[in-house]
C-alpha cells in the first residue's frame, strides 16, 4: 500500500510540474505574441534599473497636460476617449505605469512616490517639458497628488476626474468601492509566480475596456495576464497610497477642476456587487461630499456635477474632461507663468 501511494504521489508530482512547464511555455508564447501584434503606442522610455516605462505623447504646446489612469488595466489606453482631441490644444502625455501593459514592472512593492519619480523621468526621456497639468482618474487622483507632492515646482494645474480622496473609507463610504473593483477584476485571484505559469489567462476579464475599438480591445487582453501582479501590489498598497496623497492637499492657487459623475448604475449591475438602492444613494451623496473638500484645496477651483457620467466621466462625457482640461491650460496658459510659483507643502 505505502508503494502504492508513494507511486502516485511520484506520479501526481510529475504531473504538476509538467503543467507548470507547459503553462510557462504557452504563457511567454502568449507574450511575445501580444509583443508582436499590439506593439506599444509612443514610446518605451528607460527609467533605471533596466526597466522601461511606455508612454504616449502627443501634440504641441505648452503646458504638458500628463494624463493618469485609476487603479485598472488599461494603461495609457483608458485615455483613448479624449487623448487625440486634447492634443489639438497642447502637449498631452498618456503613459502606463510600471507592470501595467507594456511597462516593465518594478520588481519591489508598490510605492506613490516611486510611481511619481518614474513617471518624470518618463515624460523628459519622452521629450515632455514643464510646466504640468496632471489629470488624474479614480486612484489617478492620489496618484496625480503624489506627484504634485514630489514636483509641485512644476505642476501648474490639476483636473480631478471621478478621483477618490484620501480620506474614503474603503469598501463602505465611496462608490465605486475599490476593493470591490479590483476584486471583480480578478486581481486578487492568483499571485504572481502562477500567473506566469499561464495562469491569468484562465481569470475572466470581467471588464471592459473604455474604448470600444476592436484593436484596443484585444489589446487590453492580451496584456492583462501581465498586468494582474502590479493590480495585485496597487490594490494593497492602496492605504498606504491614501495616506500619502493626503500630505499634499495644499494646492495654493493652482487652477483645479473637481469632476463628480454621478449617474446611478443599472439595476442589475447594483445586484451584482450586492448594493441597494437607498445604499447607492447614501455613497453617492457621500462621494460628492468628499469631492466638494477637494475643491477646496485650490483658491482657484470649481467643481462639476455630471449628471450622466458614471466612474469613467471620460468615457460616458468625453466633452466634459475635455473641457475641464482645456480651461485648466487656458488659465495656466492666461498668468504667464512657466512654472507654478511655488511647492506643495507636505502637512504632517
Amino acid at each position: 500500500m505505502k508503494r502504492r501511494i508513494r507511486r502516485i504521489l511520484i506520479g501526481l508530482t510529475l504531473l504538476v510540474v509538467a503543467i507548470a512547464v507547459a503553462g510557462g511555455a504557452y504563457e511567454s508564447v502568449a507574450r511575445r505574441r501580444a509583443a508582436r501584434e499590439f506593439p506599444a503606442p509612443g514610446k518605451l522610455v528607460d527609467v533605471g534599473d533596466g526597466r522601461r516605462v511606455q508612454i504616449d505623447c502627443r501634440g504641441s504646446g505648452s503646458p504638458t497636460v500628463v494624463l493618469m489612469s485609476g487603479l485598472d488595466h488599461f494603461g495609457s489606453l483608458s485615455w483613448a476617449p479624449v487623448h487625440d482631441s486634447l492634443a489639438r490644444t497642447t502637449r498631452v502625455c498618456a503613459y502606463s505605469r510600471a507592470g501595467i501593459m507594456w511597462s516593465d514592472a518594478s520588481g519591489w512593492p508598490f510605492d506613490s512616490e516611486v510611481m511619481a519619480d518614474d513617471l518624470r523621468t518618463a515624460l523628459t526621456g519622452a521629450g515632455a517639458r514643464p510646466p504640468w497639468v496632471t489629470v488624474g482618474h479614480s486612484m489617478g487622483g492620489p496618484y496625480a497628488l503624489a506627484f504634485t507632492g514630489r514636483y509641485g515646482a512644476e505642476v501648474a494645474g490639476l483636473v480631478f476626474v471621478d478621483a477618490s480622496h484620501p480620506d474614503q473609507q474603503m469598501g463602505t463610504g465611496s462608490p465605486p468601492s475599490l476593493l470591490r473593483r479590483a476584486k471583480d477584476a480578478g486581481v486578487n485571484l492568483a499571485g504572481p509566480v502562477v500567473l506566469r505559469l499561464g495562469a491569468g489567462r484562465l481569470v475572466p476579464v470581467n471588464n471592459t475596456p473604455p474604448a470600444s475599438a476592436p484593436g484596443m480591445v484585444a489589446a487590453h487582453r492580451a496584456y492583462f495576464p501581465r498586468s494582474v501582479a502590479t493590480l495585485i501590489a496597487e490594490n494593497r498598497a492602496i492605504g498606504a497610497t491614501l495616506r500619502s496623497a493626503g500630505r499634499y492637499r495644499r494646492l495654493g492657487d493652482r487652477p483645479l477642476v473637481v469632476l463628480t459623475g454621478v449617474r446611478r448604475m443599472p439595476p442589475h449591475v447594483r445586484e451584482r456587487l450586492g448594493i441597494s438602492e437607498a445604499e447607492e444613494a447614501r455613497r453617492s451623496s457621500a462621494w460628492t461630499q468628499l469631492h466638494d473638500d477637494q475643491a477646496t484645496w485650490s483658491t482657484r477651483s470649481r467643481h462639476e456635477i455630471v449628471d450622466d457620467a458614471g466612474h469613467y466621466i471620460h468615457v460616458d462625457r468625453p466633452d466634459v474632461v475635455i473641457r475641464a482640461v482645456r480651461e485648466v491650460v487656458a488659465t495656466v496658459r492666461q498668468s504667464g507663468a512657466s512654472n507654478p510659483s511655488s511647492a506643495v507643502q507636505a502637512s504632517p
